[in-house]
């Protein structure tokens, strides 16, 4: 039996994305030695403890979203960044505690209320993170964008903005 369009299409996105995301995780990995689990610490941080850099690499906050209290004015709510990231406390906090140990990130007491800790990045953390970002933007161009079209990349932009537009927000 012949697999139908859109079983096709989720086949399709699956498999590159899982290929991608191997591919650019160990090119990050092997050039930084962060994980990608690091990064996507690294970049929520700065994400949500400021507007990023002109083109930065980091996915901007939706700016219908409700966290605006989980920022500190240089800090951020291990809470804020355990939603602002789609995971778990726990998970977010054992991978605080590995960041932690090598100097990236530092858990420090909540100036707002003293309920809980703020994440801020370290200096070793801000210059982990600007270094990984300029591995994946070269990463992401050789696996990816430099395989497309202009046209190719234009019609993907607007296929993912139209499905993202579609799902929750976080």
């Amino acid at each position: 039996m012949t697999p139908q369009p859109h079983q096709r299409a989720w086949t399709a996105y699956r498999v590159l994305r899982l290929a991608l995301d191997a591919r650019v995780a160990r090119d990050l990995e092997a050039g930084t030695g962060l994980s990608m689990p690091d990064f996507d610490v690294l970049a929520a941080v700065r994400a949500l403890a400021g507007p990023p850099a002109p083109g930065s690499w980091l996915v901007p906050l939706s700016p219908r979203d409700p966290r605006s209290g989980a920022r500190t004015a240089h800090c951020v709510r291990v809470a804020g960044l355990a939603d602002r990231m789609d995971w778990s406390r726990s998970r977010l906090s054992r991978q605080l505690g590995r960041m932690e140990r090598r100097g990236l990130v530092a858990r420090i007491p909540c100036e707002l209320d003293g309920r809980g800790d703020d994440v801020e990045l370290t200096d070793v953390g801000r210059d982990a993170l600007d270094e990984a970002e300029q591995v994946l933007a070269a990463s992401v161009r050789t696996h990816f964008t430099d395989a497309l079209t202009a046209g190719q990349l234009e019609a993907l932009t607007e296929i993912s903005e139209v499905l993202s537009r579609g799902l929750p927000a976080r």
